[in-house]
């Protein structure tokens, strides 16, 4: 969001009311408004807030709701946070902050005396305000009985529902000082969760869930001494500490009641710091509403926003397994998603006919593969699009890793159009020609297409198998990287970068002449380069040789946008991550659909721009006219023109679908229009039939009970290659590998070892 201002609502004086349903509304105050920007550093942002409402910066704090969320206030009170303040809001034009004075607590020895030394539930406030912190107990033990097995009570008539208090107040945990107030911030709501004898709980599950925010809230680890699913009996983990709380069910009800408790501690708080009681399952209910807006959660932040918010000091692996938890919760369960294929599949064929979407599983049901081609997509290749596909791979990140295989096309205008994928365990040559024969099967054209892409992980026989007529551009990236890393001189970086330019040359030079002229550039470099290159089958990658349409088009990785897709999905379950996708592909045919409805020009905009570059060069060019259909044509060349063949000896015209400059300077002699002599492909009315057709939405895919079709009776399992805890290593996709320069030995000048490892004897005189 760098340069966007956003501007910050803010509000002061007024209160916080609790609607029915949980959420917060402020009333009263003062509002103002000010511009922020993600440049603007926290304390320049606090001293404009306390000039405008002249408050003290000592106890006010600056809090936000994130959006969509009413219930939970979140604190800023750093750069960090107010960043990620702005990050929330990205898409938003205001945000409402409010600007509270904390209260700061009274010193304990100065308060009065209690003068009622019996005090009834009723009477004690459950609901305090979360800046105040409520002092109850003692330092001696109250009235309550505890004996040493604390037996369950079935009877309930017998419970005292009442509280002992003593006459003297004093801080029921003494531990929280000054310097951990910062750290309790967050937690301070949960400081009444348990209130006392006679509290109920509609099941043990909430129980355990409040007793664990009270003791993260008052900075206390604990221990079960019994925890069934119809009593929990606790006492506080320090050793000597009698703190203790014993819940059980209500007779014939499913109600939880505390019906022993001793308040007081006696600990130091030692263990205020551990992480003891933040188990997976808290974690992830404290960031799940952060994480719905920021998906990129680090668990790295997670450690410090915890620590900063609840005091509470995780480790790596606590953060990262309570967000894969909060993840499952958001976006459902991985393993799940792999069940409903056989469902979404058939959703995909019923929304969208004319569709394909199949998928296979291994003998033991694991998951195998899934193949995906909307109708739009297919008729959008077939009707508007160059015979010409780009196949290539993208890791998957998800929770059981694989692989995307995709296929995409060049629209008129050079723009990315995606035909088809593939989701396999693994990639594989297997899975390589799998994913064309699903292709093959898909297409009802027989025109020949031609393949850019890798002639590795079998493509090379797997093309020439399933797409017989077709031809096989080898991707130039890929064979830049293979002949870096098969040389095994020593070569410094310029002289490499050198290398790879001559070989670009070589392969866009559209004469067999232009081309054996790079290739001498490269022989005086390095012979092995030369010998390498002559070797890797020039006529599937270079102009002067190839038979193919390719269209100037060298790499494969022409669909990156669409890998980009995937790699903002790839952590979502299957199906989910297969409808993000969808929706992608449904947002780009809409939006192109609607700018090219504004053109008014026979070419697309790409196009009109290219072949106005090829006119400028006429001017300079001299016409020998001719009875035939055969030209010449003399600028800085001599070149022919047959125009009633679309043939130019530059090759210019054959290799890009748009007449050169020769060409165009023969049309105009002829009278003729430029126009007449484009592709078809370029036109603007085989753009708009590219994306004619529309991708409708799939309603939320939900196993039926009943089993109707063939398919309901597959189950199918997550592959059993599941991602490992941690870190994933980074690696940047689609880059040049980068070799590891060797060592060299300054004493004898050998490869591999350095001077102080040299076994070569050197004598000095």
């Amino acid at each position: 969001m760098a340069g966007k201002k956003i501007i910050t609502i803010c509000q002061s004086g007024g209160e916080f009311f609790t609607e029915k349903d949980g959420t917060l509304s402020y009333r009263g105050g003062d509002a103002h408004a000010i511009d922020i920007d993600d440049q603007m550093k926290f304390n320049e942002f606090k001293m404009e807030v306390t000039e405008m409402f002249g408050c003290n910066t000592n106890n006010m704090s600056i809090k936000y709701f994130l959006p969509g969320n009413k219930k939970t206030l979140i604190t800023v009170s750093n750069d960090k946070d107010l960043k990620r303040m702005i990050k929330f809001h990205d898409d938003f034009a205001t945000v409402d902050i409010y600007v509270m004075e904390e209260t700061v607590a009274p010193d304990v020895s100065n308060l009065p005396a209690s003068r009622s030394s019996r005090t009834t539930l009723s009477e004690v406030p459950v609901d305090p305000p979360l800046d105040v912190v409520e002092f109850v107990g003692d330092t001696t033990q109250p009235d309550i009985p505890l004996d040493a097995s604390l037996d369950v009570l079935d009877d309930t008539s017998h419970i005292d529902t009442h509280i002992d208090l003593p006459t003297e107040i004093s801080p029921l945990f003494p531990f929280i000082g000054p310097n951990d107030e910062k750290h309790a911030k967050g937690a301070q709501q949960w400081q009444n969760t348990i209130t006392g004898v006679g509290q109920r709980f509609s099941s043990v599950h909430e129980f355990r869930e409040s007793l664990r925010k009270y003791a993260i809230a008052h900075q206390f680890a604990f221990r079960y001494k019994k925890n069934d699913s119809h009593r929990v009996t606790v006492k506080c983990k320090a050793e000597g500490c009698p703190w203790r709380i014993h819940a059980s069910r209500l007779s014939t009800t499913q109600l939880i009641c505390i019906k022993k408790m001793n308040p007081t501690h006696t600990c130091e708080g030692a263990v205020a710091t551990t992480g003891h009681q933040a188990t997976r399952s808290w974690v992830a209910s404290i960031i799940k509403e952060k994480l719905k807006y920021l998906p990129n959660y680090k668990p790295k932040d997670i450690v410090n926003d915890i620590k900063q918010e609840y005091g509470i000091q995780l480790n790596y692996f606590q953060a990262w397994r309570g967000k894969e938890i909060a993840k499952e919760q958001l976006q459902g369960s991985y393993k799940e998603a792999y069940n409903q294929l056989p469902f979404y599949c058939e959703k995909i064929m019923e929304t969208n006919p004319g569709s394909f979407a199949t998928f296979t599983t291994k003998e033991d049901s694991t998951f195998h593969r899934l193949f995906v081609s909307f109708h739009a997509s297919l008729s959008g290749f077939q009707q508007g699009c160059r015979p010409l596909l780009f196949l290539d791979s993208i890791p998957l990140k998800s929770k059981y890793q694989g692989t995307l295989l995709a296929a995409t096309a060049a629209d008129g205008d050079d723009g990315v159009f995606p035909v088809a994928f593939t989701v396999v365990d693994a990639e594989s040559d297997d899975n390589w020609h799998w994913f064309l024969l699903q292709l093959k099967s898909s297409f009802s054209t027989t025109c020949p297409i031609t393949f850019v892409a890798d002639r590795q992980k079998g493509l090379r026989e797997s093309i020439a198998e399933v797409f017989k007529d077709s031809y096989h551009g080898y991707c130039l990236r890929y064979l830049t990287e293979q002949l870096i890393r098969d040389l095994r001189g020593q070569f410094s970086h310029e002289v490499k970068r050198l290398m790879v330019e001559d070989f670009y040359a070589a392969a866009y030079a559209p004469t067999p002449e232009n081309f054996q002229r790079c290739l001498e550039s490269i022989k005086s470099i390095s012979l092995e380069a030369y010998n390498w290159i002559i070797q890797s089958e020039p006529y599937n990658w270079a102009n002067a040789y190839f038979k193919g349409a390719r269209y100037n088009h060298m790499a494969s990785n022409f669909g990156e946008l669409f890998y980009s897709w995937a790699s903002d999905a790839h952590e979502l379950p299957i199906t989910q991550m297969v409808d993000v996708i969808r929706g992608k592909i449904m947002d780009l045919i809409y939006k192109r659909r609607a700018d090219s409805d504004q053109w008014l020009t026979r070419l697309t905009p790409s196009m009109e721009e290219k072949l106005e570059k090829e006119t400028h060069k006429v001017q300079s060019l001299q016409v020998l006219l001719s009875a035939g259909s055969t030209f010449e044509v003399r600028g800085d060349s001599i070149e022919v023109v047959d125009v009633d063949c679309w043939d130019c000896s530059c090759k210019g015209w054959q290799i890009t679908g748009l007449p050169c400059s020769h060409a165009i300077a023969v049309i105009g002699c002829m009278g003729r229009n430029p126009y007449d002599y484009c592709s078809r492909f370029f036109t603007t009315d085989s753009y708009r039939l590219t994306y004619s057709e529309s991708i409708h939405p799939i309603p939320q895919v939900d196993i039926p009970v009943t089993k109707t079709t063939s398919q309901v009776t597959v189950t199918v399992s997550p592959p059993p290659t599941r991602r490992p805890p941690g870190r994933p290593t980074t690696k940047k996709y689609g880059s040049q590998e980068i070799t590891k320069r060797q060592l060299q030995c300054s004493r004898c000048k050998g490869l591999g070892h350095n001077k102080s490892t040299c076994k070569e004897l050197i004598l000095e005189y």
